[in-house]
């Protein structure tokens, strides 16, 4: 009777019941494939606009065009005359006269593309993010729980056209320059939108061993203040290259001649709170602490992840982490003593974008865990 049982089994006649899996553990990777491939894709787009809107800043493109057309904009001028006439417009600006004035038309063609490009990238991220939404939202293959995080990350790709022309506003009367809290709040939107897709993207990813392991609550600590301190590390720098801080204080270790300014020079400006926006002393040296803490805790999380999950992929995302952090530093610094050329510039604004990419799949597999 074994046997016979045993023969059945092998041609498939008898089987024991399969064992139903349990939602958790449960892979969606094969079911959402095409989300996954798409939001991954998304979040490559917003990694691109980062790094064009870095060389948009570093070249002074970013007030080229004064005008903010989100439909006709998209063509630029095709004429002789149309070309003259933008380039009237700029001449209009304080920038023109104080910074570029010997630029010639051919010069205003130059840093018009930066901007121009930076626009119809954005513009192509929209469509690359709505065309796709309403195909998966109409075929029904959108994971659970995911419409309301999708037009969440929507309505923050719209929030960020609006205040990219609130921000070049600020720089078209009275100043050369946009505003760099402007700036600050333009590159944080930026990088929650990659943030968000970065999670939801790696969310689809199968996990079924992690998650079938315990993780202590101090790894997700980690894992958590990490993204945040990225977070704020990425809208400092953008005070500090907002007010060419790099430029007015390009010495390391020492700052200014010190190594922490004294308080009199970090408070100049009335009232205080101007001086963490305003003041180039303590903005720039506050985006330096910031980065010592960073590398500090990423490290610490390191050595953390390899006592209590010795060999798991926790450790090993952990461990890159500390290395794109030590890796960001090093560049950070080298752009700073080369007094931030285009190169050392843009490669130390991709690698925060890498730095944060990492952070939050880190911390998303590890909110997958028990």
């Amino acid at each position: 009777m074994h046997s016979m049982k045993k023969n059945l089994s092998t041609t498939g006649l008898f089987r024991e019941p399969a064992i139903p899996r349990s939602p958790v553990m449960a892979s969606p990777g094969s079911h959402y494939r095409a989300v996954a491939i798409w939001l991954w894709s998304l979040a490559a787009l917003v990694f691109l606009m980062v790094i064009v809107g870095g060389a948009t800043r570093l070249t002074e493109s970013g007030l080229s065009i004064t005008e903010w057309k989100p439909l006709t904009g998209i063509i630029p001028p095709l004429s002789l005359a149309q070309w003259q006439a933008e380039f009237e417009n700029y001449k209009r600006i304080p920038q023109y006269a104080q910074i570029f004035p010997d630029m010639d038309l051919s010069g205003f063609k130059f840093i018009f593309f930066f901007e121009w490009s930076h626009r119809l990238l954005g513009r192509l991220i929209g469509a690359a993010m709505v065309v796709p939404l309403i195909f998966f939202w109409a075929k029904g293959t959108l994971p659970i729980g995911f419409k309301p995080k999708l037009l969440g990350v929507l309505m923050l790709g719209a929030l960020q056209g609006f205040v990219g022309w609130w921000m070049v506003k600020s720089g078209l009367a009275d100043r050369v320059e946009v505003a760099q809290e402007r700036l600050a709040i333009h590159l944080l939107l930026a990088s929650l939108t990659f943030a968000a897709l970065v999670w939801l993207a790696a969310s689809l990813k199968r996990r079924e061993a992690e998650i079938a392991a315990p993780v202590l609550p101090g790894l997700k600590w980690f894992a958590a203040s990490t993204v945040l301190l990225v977070l704020l590390q990425i809208g400092l720098g953008a005070l500090v290259a907002g007010l060419r801080a790099g430029r007015a204080y390009n010495t390391w270790p020492l700052i200014d001649g010190y190594f922490w300014p004294p308080l009199y020079k970090l408070t100049l400006l009335a009232p205080l709170w101007r001086n963490f926006l305003d003041n180039i002393l303590l903005v720039q040296f506050q985006h330096r602490l910031t980065a010592y803490v960073i590398l500090g805790l990423a490290l610490a999380q390191a050595l953390y992840t390899s006592r209590v999950a010795a060999g798991s992929r926790a450790e090993r995302r952990a461990f890159a982490v500390a290395g794109l952090v030590t890796m960001q530093a090093a560049i950070g610094i080298v752009t700073l003593v080369l007094a931030v050329p285009l190169w050392a510039g843009l490669l130390h604004q991709a690698f925060a974008m890498l730095v944060l990419g990492m952070a939050v799949a880190h911390a998303q597999a590890l909110s997958q865990a028990c």
